[in-house]
């Protein structure tokens, strides 16, 4: 059997891999995958590592009757994350490098540009990243939330080939297999719909904090960038050696035909609206002068500056697009409420598109 031409991947490592029973670190499932890991590099393949675990592997430090507070969940993050990476450390005759990233971090244009540069450097090194959510320091506004999308991100910032999210599960079943004993392991899905996430149970594990439906929107993440996306169970060492020969041990989902280009993905799945744009119908991408004009513009919502990230939706509700504002909201909404002055009709034949036909992501799916 041929196998899987890789030149970079991505491996996302749940908790229940990490820390099983929550009482720490354990090397019992971490020791196969710090193996395919080496037998990846030894080929000639680059490897990022996002790995999971932190709050779990510090638990046991803290009193139980004090584990549910967030306060609290932070500080077992910040204890449990020095014990996670001196464990993965212990497995490599190579150094690795320690990435804590929040969502603040990947929805800025200029940051996200600093942790591709930065990981690539690593790379060319011969360093192996090790990344994770900086759950010490997140707030509701800035956290990702779970490692799964984290993943997808990171693969997308690192153009990797393949994204290989192991947990506790063989992967995506056609209905709970917890629940069904007829459930059937689907091996292949050629493109992510309602069908597909409608298959997505509860989370199987009581460790982790995602379920099969987080990784399904990880794997629409990846495949939108033309990154083959894996679902896989990381407590089987048969898994890593399948793999290694070129056999798919789980549920690989396809990369599209033409992949989202690097900063239209960036816009589509990382970066979040600051405000919002209202315009009558449609868009047309095709206009010389840009694909929004001032006087389409039917109403503006929320504050947002020149370069910010803005939601486009028709006067219907309908989400149109993500696009890279030209104009501040101040501006826009002194265009929109004064539409009939003679200076504002002035103002829009001076001023350009207020978003460009560079700078916009089509919502497709909406």
């Amino acid at each position: 059997m041929q196998k899987f031409k890789w030149r970079r991947i991505v491996l996302k490592v749940g908790s229940a891999l990490i820390a099983p029973e929550q009482d720490g670190c354990r090397s019992r499932y971490l020791l196969t995958i710090a193996q395919f890991i080496v037998r990846c590099r030894a080929q000639g393949i680059e490897v990022i590592l996002v790995s999971s675990g932190s709050v779990a592997a510090g638990s046991h430090l803290f009193p139980e009757q004090e584990k549910r507070s967030v306060t609290m969940k932070k500080a077992m993050a910040a204890a449990g994350q020095t014990e996670m990476m001196a464990m993965w450390d212990r497995f490599f005759d190579f150094p690795s490098a320690q990435i804590l990233l929040t969502h603040g971090d990947l929805r800025d244009r200029e940051r996200y540009t600093s942790i591709r540069e930065t990981v690539f450097t690593l790379l060319e090194h011969g360093v192996l990243p090790i990344i994770n959510e900086n759950d010490t320091v997140t707030t509701d506004d800035l956290k990702v939330g779970d490692n799964d999308n984290l993943s997808a991100m990171v693969a997308a910032v690192a153009d990797a080939d393949a994204l290989m999210i192991f947990s506790d599960v063989d992967g995506l079943y056609d209905k709970n297999p917890n629940l069904h004993e007829d459930a059937v392991l689907l091996p292949e899905i050629d493109s992510i719909d309602e069908s597909i996430y409608a298959m997505a149970g509860c989370a199987t594990s009581a460790v982790g904090t995602g379920g099969m439906k987080t990784k399904i929107e990880a794997a629409e993440k990846a495949t939108s960038h033309g990154i083959t996306t894996f679902i896989l169970n990381g407590f089987k060492e048969q898994t890593f050696n399948r793999l290694l020969e070129g056999d798919n041990p789980g549920t690989i989902f396809k990369p599209y035909d033409k992949p989202m280009q690097e900063a239209v993905h960036w816009m589509t799945h990382t970066a979040n609206e600051q405000g919002e744009v209202v315009v009558e119908g449609s868009i047309d991408k095709s206009t010389e002068d840009g694909c929004i004009r001032s006087d389409e513009i039917v109403a503006v919502h929320g504050e947002f500056g020149v370069g910010d990230t803005i939601l486009v939706r028709s006067d219907d509700g309908t989400r149109l697009a993500k696009a890279t504002a030209n104009y501040s909201s101040c501006l826009l909404n002194f265009i929109a409420d004064n539409e009939q002055s003679e200076f504002s009709e002035k103002m829009q034949d001076s001023i350009g598109p207020v978003v460009s036909e560079k700078d916009i992501a089509l919502l497709e799916k909406s």
